[in-house]
């Protein structure tokens, strides 16, 4: 069993929770993650591992309630224990100095890019980041990444923190500015990802995007995780999460998250029926 020592409300629907997993906090890697189960009947939920603490034994995840699973273990509390905490799984971030590397997270891919940048810094890269949201409230880890970062822009969809529109937007602007740029990474909604991609791409500057495929055993057994990379198919569970942006296959990507958009809505609105009849 997992414990959970602590639990914190970043946003709305979004959670940091600290667990004891000493054995993961001791080994894992910025980019590699966790597949978690809170018992015996859950699904098992892939999530990057933001922090850790080996001393105390600690790793930290963060965790959006977007559906039936995921709301399940957003109600939980401190004492509670998860039933799994498999990992760490993946291949770490190649973290080098490459010299000035922009950061690029939108909505909950910022937790997953909080250990990159701050790995990254520690490298001694110069490191811009840029973090984007829907709204204000939705902006998260703001803060943390500042610590670590050269530079901090902040952009929100609807204008009402920072800057209004997306980061791949004021990454472009850099670009056209003649800012000297020489590694991105990029981790957020699809979309977005492949937005990066296509501003860097007549660049030529290498871009590292890591894919949140449908992830069932994180071992590369199931095949739920792959993905098309040029040529190849790979497994984003193993191969991964990281590929070079340039190569991944995004439409395919887009596709797929939509396979089980029906079952996920139905349990959804299940535990919403369930909650107000409680109520």
């Amino acid at each position: 069993m997992y414990k959970v020592v602590s639990k914190k409300k970043l946003a709305p629907n979004i959670t940091r929770f600290s667990v004891q997993a000493p054995a993961v906090a001791e080994s894992r890697k910025p980019g590699q993650f966790v597949v978690i189960r809170a018992c015996e009947e859950g699904e098992r939920v892939p999530l990057t591992i933001v922090d850790s603490d080996p001393e105390a034994g600690t790793i930290d995840l963060i965790i959006q309630d977007a559906g039936y699973s995921t709301h399940q273990l957003c109600g939980m509390e401190p004492g509670d224990n998860l039933l799994d905490v498999l990992g760490p799984l993946g291949k770490p971030t190649e973290i080098h100095n490459y010299g000035t590397v922009v950061c690029v997270g939108g909505g909950v891919g910022t937790a997953v890019l909080y250990p990159i940048v701050k790995a990254m810094k520690e490298e001694g890269n110069e490191v811009i980041t840029i973090i984007g949201a829907r709204t204000k409230e939705l902006v998260i880890l703001e803060e943390e990444l500042k610590e670590f970062s050269d530079e901090l822009i902040v952009t929100t969809d609807d204008g009402s923190y920072g800057i209004e529109g997306f980061g791949s937007t004021v990454l472009k602007n850099m670009l056209e500015e003649g800012r000297e740029i020489d590694f991105v990474v990029a981790i957020g909604p699809t979309l977005m990802m492949k937005a990066v991609a296509e501003v860097t791409r007549p660049h030529e500057i290498k871009t590292i995007v890591s894919l949140n495929s449908i992830m069932i055993d994180g071992t590369g057994m199931c095949g739920g995780c792959r993905v098309t990379i040029g040529d190849e198919t790979k497994f984003a569970c193993v191969d991964g999460p990281e590929f070079d942006a340039h190569l991944v296959d995004f439409d395919e990507q887009i596709a797929r998250h939509q396979y089980y958009k029906d079952q996920e809505c139905k349990l959804t609105e299940e535990i919403d029926k369930l909650e107000q009849e409680k109520a």
